[in-house]
């Protein structure tokens, strides 16, 4: 038997010559998949792409309560099953998912259920404890940063395991949740290191945006008032320091929101509205060529993960994340890429010139490369998935 620690600073244990176990069977409920667009979904996308390259997979069913049957779902397969239980009224999906779920976990007694949001925990908890079934949470973020009402906390505390992207999401829910970290496990969003790639500035963007001959600073971030925690404000506010050494520094934001007037004003208002440019919303299939036109990629934020850093690294291009958050991971604790203050532009225009002028490690695009996609490209991620489903056995 021989050991060694992950990333995550877990022990992992390698049996030599042991048999696998029996087979089992999971089955995921969660809320949608399909039916919207955002961070979780993208997350349990990967999850999925994940679970479907592990060899000799288990049978599993998925349970969606908001998505409807006849949307695209390139995972569905013969081993893969799922249910959709949307209806006209809420309430009614409600029902529909609950009774489909108890005739799955009366009927096929799965070895294990994966909760896919904190907001279905009450529900599968009631149902998996009348079965004795274990379940795992997923969760994401923001969603179980705050204290939880008793019905919530009581299902995370009862759960075999939890699962969530960071060790500063862990955190936060435990020390929000009287949750023991001991219980929660790391599950990292990953990259995919196909569709991102380096390559040139893409000449026709370079000349859409203006920005030829010039040294590009680049946020991709939703602009509305509720999220000044991205830190584009903070950017705009580093700009004159950083044009006192770097001329012809620009910096391409893109992303859409309410936010934005005050954020043009701000830029106005520094003398710097000619170096700012607003790109508006970009979508997901244009954004590597996007993140090519970038020198560097700065965004001093607070994030539960922050994907947006390894897309760019997977192109090649250093990063510059906040101090207090869970980029901790993806940058690797500060060995991939400038980690400051997140709402100090001193300290932001500092690491910028430090980025655009020196000579740093952490500026290699094929070594930034190369480090993000070991740890979290999506080979990555089928293997910590393959591990953690081990456990849960």
């Amino acid at each position: 038997m021989n050991e060694n620690v992950n990333l995550y600073g877990e022990k992992r244990i390698f049996r030599i010559g042991s048999q696998p176990d029996a087979k089992t069977s999971y089955v995921f409920v969660l809320l949608e998949i399909f039916a919207a667009e955002g961070g979780i979904q993208s997350y349990v996308k990967d999850i999925w792409r994940a679970y479907l390259a592990i060899p000799d997979r288990e049978p599993a069913e998925v349970f969606l309560l908001r998505d409807v049957a006849g949307s695209y779902n390139p995972f569905e397969t013969k081993n893969f099953k799922f249910h959709y239980c949307k209806t006209f009224h809420p309430m009614l999906g409600r029902i529909r998912l609950s009774a489909s779920l108890l005739a799955c976990l009366w009927g096929q007694r799965p070895s294990h259920v994966f909760c896919g949001h904190i907001n279905l925990a009450p529900l599968v908890q009631v149902l998996c404890q009348r079965f004795e079934i274990p379940y795992t949470i997923l969760t994401y973020g923001k969603e179980v940063w705050e204290p939880l009402p008793p019905q919530y906390e009581r299902a995370l505390k009862q759960a075999a395991r939890i699962w969530t992207i960071s060790r500063y999401s862990r955190d936060r829910l435990c020390s929000s949740n009287t949750i023991d970290p001991m219980q929660v496990q790391i599950l990292p969003c990953c990259v995919d290191g196909d569709a991102f790639t380096p390559g040139p500035k893409p000449k026709a963007l370079v000349q859409r945006y203006g920005l030829e001959g010039a040294k590009v600073l680049m946020t991709v971030a939703r602009l509305w008032s509720g999220d000044i925690y991205k830190g584009v404000d903070v950017t705009i506010r580093s700009l004159p320091a950083i044009a006192k050494i770097v001329p012809n520094v620009k910096y391409l934001v893109i992303g859409r929101g309410d936010d934005r007037p005050r954020l043009a004003q701000l830029a106005e208002d520094l003398g710097v509205a000619d170096r700012v440019v607003f790109a508006g919303f970009v979508p997901t299939e244009d954004l590597v060529e996007h993140y090519r036109v970038a020198d560097a990629y700065i965004m001093p934020s607070q994030e539960g993960f922050g994907i947006v850093y390894l897309e760019a690294m997977a192109c090649g291009i250093p990063v510059l994340s906040g101090d207090a958050d869970g980029s901790a991971d993806p940058l690797q604790d500060g060995r991939l890429g400038w980690r400051v203050p997140h709402r100090d532009p001193k300290a932001v225009a500092a690491a910028c010139i430090q980025i655009l002028t020196g000579d740093d490690r952490r500026c290699d695009g094929q070594w930034l490369r190369e480090q993000s996609l070991a740890y979290f490209g999506r080979d990555a991620l089928a293997q910590r998935l393959k591990e953690l489903l081990d456990k849960a056995r």
